[in-house]
């Protein structure tokens, strides 16, 4: 396993700010890290990337604990912070030059690297323009760039696209998945659940610090009620035939109003069954299946409001 947290405990003073956080990144793979704001995802992300001493548990990159500021494991990792780590008075190139010099890369090697880093994230062209003349999305992606450099095994973002217009998004998540398919591991931190949903094939929710569920997009739908949710738009309001309805196998409730009826079900699998019952009392011309965000999700497992921090 190429990333492996163990427990993480970070405590600043009385607060506990994260309790107990687990998770784990395969190579080839992104594992999203979801939560409110102030859920303790950026306090996680720091002790994983060793910015940050745990004060219990343990960070294991290919299986190996991740000790002390100068551990040589850190150059398996990328980072690309929440906050813009680049100089608008510099243009792209200088910028890369000078993180590259950090990772202590030759002039060849550095001079290779900045041209594939600003090539995949599009601004090859744009790489002796000054920051400042940029755009919030560029300046998004010349932060993925400066990550990129040293050529990490496991990159961890996060939340990378605060501020971002939807064009440069989309741009930078065709970055992503470019580097998943080169065998690169992603560790993506957002309190957007449709982001999580185009990158992740694992979705872990922590709330107050601890990790409140921890599976794939399709595992934690399951969880919500509105994900095992039949809508079928009716001619009319009545339905005599709703009691009988109610009493099939299956069916958890079943409801009618302004002429739109729902019916929760435990298995979605009950479905053809039940749009059968009611094609047999109604002629059906509509029908959705109503799917779970992570606002719904998040509801569902701590009973408050996404933003209620």
């Amino acid at each position: 396993m190429l990333l492996q947290a163990k427990g993480l405990v970070k405590r600043f003073g009385k607060l506990t700010a994260v309790d107990g956080v687990g998770l784990e990144v395969a190579s080839g793979s992104c594992t999203g890290l979801l939560g409110p704001n102030g859920a303790g995802k950026t306090t996680t992300v720091s002790m994983i990337s060793g910015l940050l001493a745990p004060d219990e548990g343990a960070v294991l990159i290919d299986g190996e604990p991740l000790a002390g500021e100068t551990d040589p494991k850190k150059r398996k990792i990328g980072l690309v912070p929440q906050d813009l780590a680049i100089y608008d008075e510099l243009a792209a190139r200088d910028n890369l030059e000078i993180f590259g010099s950090l990772y202590g890369l030759r002039r060849d090697e550095l001079d290779r690297a900045a041209r594939a880093a600003l090539e995949l994230v599009g601004l090859a062209d744009r790489a002796r323009d000054k920051v400042k003349t940029y755009s919030g999305g560029m300046k998004r992606r010349l932060n993925l760039a400066a990550a990129l450099l040293h050529d990490p095994d496991l990159i961890i973002l996060d939340e990378p696209t605060v501020g971002v217009d939807p064009q440069s998004r989309s741009a930078i998540f065709d970055n992503l998945e470019a580097l998943r398919r080169r065998g690169k591991g992603l560790l993506y931190t957002t309190h957007y659940m449709e982001e999580a949903e185009r990158l992740c094939q694992r979705i872990i929710i922590i709330d107050h610090g601890a990790v409140i569920a921890d599976d794939d997009l399709r595992g934690l739908e399951k969880l919500v009620p509105a994900s095992r949710t039949l809508a079928v738009d009716l001619e009319g309001e009545d339905a005599p035939w709703l009691p009988a309805l109610r009493d099939l196998a299956g069916v958890e409730s079943a409801d009618v109003a302004e002429r739109r009826l729902r019916v929760t079900l435990a298995d979605l699998a009950r479905a053809p069954e039940v749009l059968g019952f009611i094609a047999r009392h109604q002629p059906l011309h509509h029908f959705t299946t109503e799917k779970a965000d992570l606002e719904s999700i998040f509801l569902t497992l701590t009973g408050r409001q996404l933003r209620d921090a």
